[in-house]
């Protein structure tokens, strides 16, 4: 008995021992999210097929999965919501992953995720009833966590006929490195693109994804690396996946155990090749294994140097209209994060007739029109006069036979008044209990009298002479408004800034 007891206890042993790169590692959640079932739309056969797939192997990789499909924009935030507070309790070593799988869009520059139950009949429709790209990754942001990993297979065709003529295709850029460090952006393709639903039981994404991610010991990187090449193949060129790091540490699906010291430390740091160092590395080579390097390296500096060098069809244009696209999508993420009549007019100067030009057009219109207020430090200079001199104020000659203040303050300068008028002020409140004290009610004065009229010494407020308006203090405070549902600039180092400010 004894003997079988111990058996037990060494086969355990070894299955912990199996595990213990994973468990070793922080805790994981994954939310993974595939919708189908729009309503207004033609339903979309795989994001559910997807998510499925995805929340599979997630599972399979350690992941503790919440799985949630078709959902409304109500049920989407409230998904998001309990995810960001699930993360919490879990605590700042956690390793959140989102996986969303469905129909995505850009509407002013800013990216939208596109519940089942939208039905706009303008562009200004879509956010009122979708979810924004950002809020989702602030939310993220608002609970401590080792890292955030954001995978978009979200980058379909845009269905609704009442806004897809004039909206962007595809999602716009998302810079990473703008927010929080620890976070990983992954999209299905190139920003400005379309990626392809598939005729498989799973998007080219997807599939893609599944494969790389079960290898053990594959650093995120290198995975995503083959998810691009893999899918630019299966499409023919026609569709690119796109990531966007901030990543401090390294991190793996699979945990294996010669891996798994590497898995909690220090990403390597890669140094950045620059156009003639790519040059003198794809020189010389066929153009096809060329074109599948630079692919799957996925910088811009890479495909300068192979449209340097190769121009022969098909991956020559290929690689030419990816440069394009993304220069042109870098470009107006420039213009809508400065959002100024300027910024887009240098886009349009740029990009005449792209179809971002409607975009473009319509929020140059949209500045214009918009009530102009002036700065409030130039408000509060003209409001304000310039500041007195340090030298005492000289009294007019016309002001020394009038009464004079009993006070040690130096008075002020004074001046001839018009006709008196009686104003009734309340009385400052004192410390102490003392009733306050009332202005004394003076004779009405001829209108040729000279009165001189002196500022109260503190902090009695006693005034002497006939009971005057004093203007009061002018305190001056500058704050600086914008953001999404007026957010502010609130955790502004952990937030992704859009067009409208940070938003939180």
């Amino acid at each position: 008995m004894f003997r079988h007891a111990l058996r037990a206890a060494l086969l355990a042993g070894g299955l912990l021992a199996g595990l213990s790169p994973a468990l070793a590692e922080s805790s994981r959640l994954a939310l993974v999210i595939g919708q189908s079932a729009y309503r207004a739309v033609t339903p979309l056969p795989n994001p559910a097929n997807d998510a499925n797939a995805m929340a599979k192997m997630l599972a399979e990789a350690g992941f503790d999965v919440t799985r949630a499909a078709d959902l409304s924009q109500r049920d989407l935030n409230r998904e998001v919501g309990d995810f960001a507070a699930k993360i919490a309790s879990k605590g700042p070593d956690t390793v959140a992953l989102v996986f969303y799988a469905g129909h995505g869009l850009q509407i002013d520059g800013e990216n939208y995720l596109v519940p089942v139950d939208v039905d706009p009949r303008r562009e200004a429709d879509i956010p009122l009833q979708a979810v924004r790209l950002n809020d989702l990754l602030n939310t993220l942001n608002s609970v401590p966590s080792r890292m955030r990993i954001l995978l978009l297979d979200a980058c379909r065709n845009n269905p609704f006929p009442a806004i897809n003529q004039n909206a962007g295709r595809g999602l716009a850029l998302v810079d990473t490195k703008t927010g929080a460090p620890g976070t990983f952006l992954s999209y299905s393709t190139s920003p400005g693109a379309e990626a392809e639903d598939g005729t498989g039981a799973n998007s080219p994404y997807t599939t893609a994804l599944l494969q790389a991610a079960r290898e053990p010991g594959l650093p995120i990187e290198q995975a995503f690396k083959r998810v691009r090449v893999a899918v630019n193949k299966v499409t023919e060129g026609r569709q690119t996946p796109w990531d966007s790091s901030s990543l401090t540490e390294d991190f793996r699906f699979v945990v294996s155990a010669d891996a798994s010291a590497a898995n909690a430390g220090p990403r390597p740091v890669v140094a950045k090749r620059s156009v003639d160092e790519w040059k003198r590395s794809l020189q010389g080579k066929p153009i096809e294994a060329a074109n599948e390097i630079i692919v799957g390296d996925g910088s811009v500096e890479a495909y300068e140097a192979f449209v340097a060098l190769y121009t022969a069809p098909p991956y020559g244009p290929q690689a030419r209209e990816w440069l394009d696209l993304h220069n042109r999508m870098a470009a107006w993420n420039e213009a809508v994060l400065i959002n100024t009549v300027a910024a887009y007019q240098g886009f349009l100067a740029s990009y005449p007739d792209s179809d971002l030009t409607p975009t473009a057009r319509k929020l140059i219109e949209r500045l214009r029109n918009r009530p102009v207020v002036a700065p409030v430090v130039a408000a509060v200079n003209a409001a304000v006069p310039a500041a007195a001199p340090a030298s005492p104020p000289v009294v007019p000659a016309a002001a020394t036979a009038g009464p004079t203040c009993p006070c040690s303050q130096t008075p002020p300068p004074a001046r001839k008044s018009e006709t008196p008028k009686r104003v009734e002020e309340k009385p400052a409140r004192k410390r102490d209990n003392d009733p306050p004290r009332r202005a004394s009610r003076t004779p009405r004065r001829d209108p040729g009298d000279d009165v001189v009229v002196y500022a109260p010494p503190p902090p009695t407020r006693d005034y002497y002479g006939p009971p005057v308006r004093v203007a009061p203090p002018v305190s001056v405070g500058i704050g600086v408004g914008g953001g999404y549902r007026g957010g502010g600039y609130g955790r502004a180092p952990q937030s992704y800034p859009t067009r409208r400010g940070y938003g939180y």
